[in-house]
């Protein structure tokens, strides 16, 4: 019990109406500014927390036998180690290889083959014959030039953003000194941050930890599930792109880990167009080959590896899924990954509650 709560008890008296609203708005203009004042860490806050509940079962596990600052430091250095090592090598290849896709599209030998292979089609022929009876004229060198013109263009900006990452390298060291040095004390405090938080909160004490369940759950689903699976089908993509000598594996097995999220086209998005260029390349059986390799490899990490580790407790709709995703990284570019679905969920959290508990009581007013 606080000091004020005392003198209230002690006077017999509570605080007057106008007390409350004057006590309320002041506490509402220090909440915007103090928001104001972390919005700038906002994106390095998600993350923190992220990763702090990911690797805090190994900080309990550490902290065991150790000390508590001993522990969450050693526990930094393994978020290091497995996070911030393999990360700086791969801004710098996929530097080097978005430039080679640049010029890979550039010299559009691919887009000629394209032209080539839907000139030779019966399919396409026939197909082509049927729109001119309707009166469209389709020319398959629309296709081809389109397709070298996304190729390139896709390269020549992945060029440019891993550049400037690999050219603000400084800032980036800055941004994870920075997470490095929050993880820190939320290994160590996080409990106590969240019953503050809860104690503070106006809405009751099951509700607010039933939002922070449901916000675990889902990040635990996002690195867990999403991040660990997406990582496993990217280099396991990246290695077989490799064995088939195709162009960029490190920048497309990249590509695949960041699309795997998607739960209706994953790594599909990827492997069914380079499975394509491989037939139209007279490469047959690897086109083949890296078809069944996808569906073995989406299916077995889908139906086996996934509900593995995350289990049954969250649930969401597969389209509501995909949609927070896109819509997430449409708003918040990649980090809308982890911004769109823990939205989603926080408004599906408060949504069960209001029907459980509120819509009744004010549909009577």
């Amino acid at each position: 019990m606080n000091d004020t709560e005392t003198n209230y008890q002690t006077n017999g008296q509570a605080p007057s109406p106008v007390s409350i609203r004057y006590f309320l708005l002041v506490f509402a203009i220090s909440i915007f500014f103090f928001g104001v004042i972390l919005w700038p860490f906002w994106s390095i806050l998600v993350l923190s927390f992220l990763l702090t509940n990911l690797f805090r079962p190994i900080y309990i596990f550490i902290s065991k036998k150790l000390p508590c600052q001993l522990a969450s430091a050693l526990t930094c250095l393994l978020i290091i180690a497995i996070v911030f090592i393999p990360l700086i090598f791969f801004v710098f290849s996929l530097a080097d290889e978005a430039l080679n896709l640049y010029n890979w599209g550039r010299g559009s030998r691919i887009g000629l083959k394209l032209q080539i292979f839907i000139q030779e089609s019966p399919l396409i022929l026939q197909f082509q014959e049927q729109l001119d009876q309707v009166g469209f004229k389709f020319d398959p060198s629309q296709i081809s030039d389109s397709f070298s013109y996304l190729v390139k263009e896709s390269g020549l900006q992945l060029y440019n953003y891993a550049s400037a990452w690999a050219a603000n390298i400084l800032q980036f060291l800055l941004f994870f000194f920075l997470m490095i040095l929050i993880i820190f004390f939320l290994l160590i405090d996080q409990p106590k941050l969240i019953e503050y938080i809860i104690r503070i909160s106006p809405l009751p004490e099951d509700e607010n930890r039933l939002l922070f369940d449901k916000f675990q759950e889902i990040a635990n689903a996002i690195l867990k599930g999403n991040g660990i699976c997406g990582l496993i089908q990217g280099v396991m993509g990246g290695v077989i792109f490799s064995i088939l000598s195709l162009n960029s594996p490190i920048l497309w097995g990249c590509v695949m880990a960041v699309i795997a999220f998607m739960p209706i086209f994953g790594i599909g998005l990827v492997m069914i167009p380079a499975a394509i260029i491989l037939m139209i390349s007279s490469r047959m059986n690897e086109g083949i080959f890296l078809i069944v390799f996808y569906l073995i490899l989406s299916l077995g990490v889908e139906n086996f590896v996934k509900p593995k580790m995350v289990g049954t407790q969250v649930h969401m709709h597969t389209l509501l899924v995909f949609l927070s995703i896109l819509g997430g990284m449409t708003v918040y570019g990649i980090l809308g990954i982890i911004y769109g679905p823990l939205i989603i969920t926080a408004f599906l959290t408060l949504s069960d509650i209001y029907l459980k508990k509120y819509d009744h009581h004010i549909r009577r007013i």
